[in-house]
C-alpha cells in the first residue's frame, strides 16, 4: 500500500508516489534525448494561440499554452510508438536482464510472438516419455508399455501455445484469478473460466494401454475427479453410460454442459450398481483419505472384467487444496518411497495390493496442462496404471 501509517498526533503524511514500473521506466529513458529533439522537428509548429489564450500566457501560461491538448497527445503516442520499436530492435538481445518483473517480461514476450516451452515434436518433448527399465523391479519390467509423442498430444500442445498468445484474454483472467482466489480454489476459477484444461492421454495412448481396439465398447465408466471432463471425452466413446465426480461447483457445471452424470462424493460408493472401468486420474496427490479411495473404487468395482485407470504425478507430493487456495496436509498418507520416478514406481506394487489391486500394464506420460501469459503450457511426470482386483 503507498498509505504511509498515520504520524504522532493529527498530521498524517503525505503519501508518496508509486515507483514507476521498470517497463515505463525503459521507455521513458527511451524517450530522452535525440528521440524527443526528432519529434519536435517532425512536427508541424503550432498554430498561434487563440486570443482568449493570450492573457493565461502572459499570466504565466509558458509555451506548452500555445500546444493544443491533442497535438501533445499525438507526440506523446509517436514517442512511445517509436520507443518501443527502439526496444524491439535494440534491447531484446536479452531481455531478461532489463525486465526482472515477471508480468513484465511475460507481456513483452507476448508482443514479440515469442514462446517458452519447446515445440511439439522436439527431442527434449520425447523425454517425457522415457524410463529407465533396468532399474525396474523384475515383476514390473515385462508390463511397462512404451509410449510416444502422438498427433493426438501434439494437437493438445498446438492449442495451448495458441492460447496462451492470446494477450488480452490472458491479462482478464490473470486480473479475474487475483481478485476471486481471496474466496475461491484454483480449481474453481478455471472452472469458471473455463480454463486450465488437462491432458492425460490420447484415444491412441488409452486404448494402448487397456490394449483395446477402437471399436470395444463396455456398459459404465465412472470418473473420479473428473474436473471439466476434457480427459473423460477421450474415453466416453467405449462406455454406453458415463459418470463422474467434482467437487468443485463450477467444474461440475462444465461437466454438466457436457451431459455427464455427475454423482456426489459421497454417492458414487451407494448406487446400487457396479462400474465396468474407473478413472482416478491424478486424484489420489490431491485428496484427504486416498487409501479410503483405493478401497472405495475396489468395492464398487466388477469383481471379474473391472479395470482401474489410475495415474499419479512422480515424484509424489500429496496436497489438499482448501477453499482460498489453501494447501494442505492430508489425513492419511501412502507410502511411497524412493527419489527417482522409477524408484517410486517400484514402491507402488505394496500401496495397490493394500487396497486389493494388481498392476496389469503401466506406462509414463507427461501431465499436460494450459497455459497461461507466463508459460505456453505445464507438464508433469505422470505414472499412469491399469489395475485389476485380487
Amino acid at each position: 500500500s503507498c498509505q504511509a501509517p498515520a504520524c504522532p498526533g493529527n498530521a498524517v503524511r503525505p503519501v508518496p508516489r508509486p515507483p514507476l514500473s521498470e517497463f515505463h521506466a525503459l521507455c521513458v529513458r527511451a524517450l530522452k534525448g535525440s528521440w524527443l529533439g526528432w519529434a519536435r522537428s517532425v512536427l508541424p509548429p503550432p498554430l498561434p494561440p487563440p486570443p482568449w489564450r493570450e492573457e493565461a500566457v502572459a499570466a504565466g501560461g509558458g509555451d506548452s499554452a500555445h500546444l493544443p491538448p491533442m497535438r501533445l497527445c499525438l507526440a506523446w503516442l509517436g514517442c512511445y510508438t517509436l520507443s518501443l520499436w527502439v526496444l524491439r530492435r535494440r534491447m531484446w538481445s536479452g531481455p531478461a536482464r532489463y525486465l526482472r518483473s515477471p508480468l513484465s517480461r511475460s507481456l513483452y514476450m507476448n508482443m514479440m510472438g515469442s514462446h517458452s516451452q519447446s515445440a511439439p515434436g522436439t527431442k527434449e518433448n520425447h523425454q517425457w516419455y522415457m524410463c529407465n527399465t533396468e532399474q525396474l523391479c523384475e515383476s514390473l519390467q515385462p508390463i511397462f508399455v512404451q509410449s510416444y509423442l502422438d498427433q493426438g498430444t501434439q494437437i493438445f500442445l498446438n492449442n495451448s501455445i495458441e492460447k496462451s498468445g492470446w494477450l488480452f484474454i490472458q491479462l482478464y483472467h490473470s486480473f479475474v484469478s487475483s481478485v476471486f482466489s481471496l474466496f475461491m480454489s484454483r480449481t474453481s476459477i478455471n472452472g469458471l473460466l473455463g480454463r486450465g484444461s488437462m491432458f492425460v492421454f490420447s484415444p491412441e495412448q488409452f486404448q494402448r494401454l487397456l490394449k483395446i481396439n477402437p471399436e470395444w465398447k463396455s456398459h459404465r465408466l465412472l470418473d473420479l475427479g473428473a474436473g471439466d471432463g476434457e480427459v473423460t471425452k477421450v474415453m466416453s466413446p467405449h462406455f454406453e453410460e458415463i459418470y463422474a465426480t467434482e467437487l468443485s461447483e463450477t467444474m461440475i457445471w462444465q461437466l454438466q454442459k457436457k451431459k455427464y452424470r455427475v454423482l456426489g462424493i459421497n454417492e458414487w460408493q451407494n448406487t446400487g450398481f457396479q462400474y465396468d472401468v474407473i478413472s482416478c486420474l491424478n486424484l489420489l496427490d490431491r485428496c484427504d483419505q486416498p487409501l479410503t479411495v483405493l478401497k472405495d473404487i475396489r468395492s464398487v468395482l466388477e469383481p471379474t472384467r473391472g479395470r482401474v485407470i489410475l495415474a499419479l504425478v512422480l515424484p509424489f507430493h500429496p496436497y489438499v487444496e482448501n477453499v482460498g487456495g489453501k494447501w494442505e496436509k492430508p489425513s492419511e498418507v501412502l507410502e511411497i518411497k524412493g527419489q527417482t520416478w522409477e524408484e517410486q514406481v517400484n514402491s507402488l506394487p505394496e500401496v495397490f495390493r493394500k487396497a486389493g489391486f494388481a498392476i496389469e500394464a503401466f506406462t509414463r506420460l507427461p501431465y499436460l496442462c494450459e497455459g497461461d501469459m507466463y508459460n505456453d503450457y505445464y507438464v508433469l511426470d505422470d505414472a499412469v496404471f491399469v489395475l485389476k482386483p485380487v
